[in-house]
C-alpha cells in the first residue's frame, strides 16, 4: 500500500510533539506537546477511508482526550498544593500508554490499524508518556503505583493473548506484557527503560516489517499453502520468540539485565509476577512455532510449494540475524554492565 506524501509531514509533525513534551519545563508544555502528538496521529490512521479505521481513529482520539483532560485537570491542581494531584496525573499517563488497568483501548485501537501504523502505535506514542512518568518517580507512593500497573500489566498482558487468532491482538497484548517491565525499569533506573525500550522497538520492528511484506494478519493466513515465499513466514515464530524473551534470541538480553537488576533491588515478588506472565507469552507464542514445524516435516510438506527464492532472502536473512544477536551479545553486554 502507497501512502500519500502528507503523511510524511504528519509523521515529522508527531515526532515533534514527542519531542515538544519530552523537553519541555512545564506540565503545560509537556500538554501541548502530547496533544500536538495527538492531532499528527489521528489523520495517519484514518489514511484510507473504511469502517474499521475509521473506528480505530474515534476509539482512539476519545480515550487520548480523556487522558489530555484529566492530564490539564491535575496541572491545574498543583496550583493548590493538592495531594491528588500527583496520582491522577500518573492515571492519565498510564492510560496514554494503555498500560493496566487502564488498557481496554489499546487492543481493539491495534485491530483496525494497518502494520505500519501499528508500529508507530506501538513505539512513538509511548515514548512521550513514559519520559513524563519517569519525571514522578520520586514520591514513593507514585512508585508503588507505578509497581501495582506493572503487575497488573505482566498478568493482563499474559492472559490476554490466549485464544486470539488475529495477529494485531496478540502485538498489542505482548506489548501490555512489555509494558510492565519497562514500568517496573522505570521506578528503579532511567536508563535501564530506555535500553530496555530500544531492544523492545527493535525487535518489533522486525516482526511487524515481516507481517507487513507477507501482509497476514491473522494466524491461519500464516499457513497460506499458496504464499510463494515460505522462508519469511519461517522467520515470524522465531522473531516472536525473540520477542517473548527466550534464549538465546536477542530479546532475552533486556529481560536477563532487568532480573539481574530486580534480584539485586531484593524486589522478588514483583520478579516473580514477570517470569510467570513471560512464560504465558511463550505459550502462545509457541502455539504459532509449533505448525511450522510439523509442516517442515517430509510426511506433511505437501502444502508447501517448491519456489525458486533465493533471490529474496537478503532481507530474511537480516532479519533472522538481527534477532539471534543474542547467540553474540552476551559476553560484551554482561562485561559492560
Amino acid at each position: 500500500m502507497t501512502f500519500p506524501l502528507t503523511s510524511l509531514f504528519f509523521f515529522f509533525s508527531l515526532l515533534l510533539g514527542s519531542i515538544l513534551s519530552i523537553s519541555s519545563s512545564s506540565w503545560f508544555g509537556a500538554w501541548i506537546g502530547l496533544e500536538l502528538n495527538l492531532l499528527s496521529f489521528i489523520p495517519l490512521i484514518t489514511i484510507k477511508m473504511n469502517s474499521y479505521m475509521s473506528e480505530a481513529a474515534l476509539k482512539y482520539f476519545l480515550t487520548q482526550a480523556l487522558a489530555s483532560t484529566v492530564i490539564i485537570m491535575s496541572t491545574s491542581m498543583f496550583l493548590f498544593n493538592s495531594l491528588l494531584s500527583s496520582p491522577i496525573m500518573l492515571m492519565a499517563l498510564l492510560l496514554k500508554v494503555g498500560a493496566a488497568p487502564f488498557h481496554f483501548w489499546f487492543p481493539q485501537v491495534m485491530e483496525g490499524l494497518l502494520w505500519p501504523q501499528t508500529l508507530i502505535l506501538m513505539s512513538i506514542q509511548k515514548l512521550a508518556p513514559m519520559f513524563l512518568i519517569s519525571y514522578l518517580t520520586t514520591n514513593l507512593i507514585l512508585v508503588q503505583i507505578i509497581s501495582i500497573s506493572a503487575i497488573l500489566s505482566a498478568l493482563i498482558g499474559g492472559f490476554g493473548g490466549f485464544n486470539i487468532t488475529k495477529l494485531r491482538k496478540i502485538m498489542a497484548f505482548s506489548s501490555i506484557n512489555h509494558m510492565s517491565w519497562m514500568l517496573v525499569a522505570i521506578s528503579i533506573n532511567d536508563m535501564m527503560w530506555l535500553l530496555y525500550f530500544s531492544f523492545y522497538v527493535f525487535i518489533s520492528s522486525s516482526i511487524v516489517i515481516l507481517f507487513h511484506f507477507t501482509q497476514v494478519f491473522t494466524i491461519n493466513d500464516l499457513f497460506n499453502p499458496n504464499y510463494p515465499n515460505p522462508i519469511p513466514t519461517l522467520l515470524i515464530p522465531l522473531s516472536l520468540l525473540s520477542l517473548g524473551g527466550l534464549p538465546p534470541f536477542t530479546g532475552f538480553l533486556p529481560k536477563w539485565m532487568m532480573i539481574q537488576i530486580l534480584v539485586t533491588n531484593k524486589m522478588i515478588i514483583t520478579l516473580s509476577f514477570l517470569l510467570f506472565s513471560a512464560l504465558i507469552t511463550l505459550y502462545f507464542y509457541l502455539r504459532i512455532l509449533i505448525p511450522f514445524i510439523l509442516l517442515s516435516t517430509p510426511m506433511l510438506n505437501f502444502n508447501m510449494k517448491n519456489y525458486s527464492y533465493v533471490s529474496k532472502m537478503s532481507f530474511p536473512s537480516l532479519i533472522l540475524f538481527s534477532n539471534l544477536l543474542g547467540l553474540i551479545l552476551p559476553l560484551p553486554i554482561t562485561v559492560l554492565y
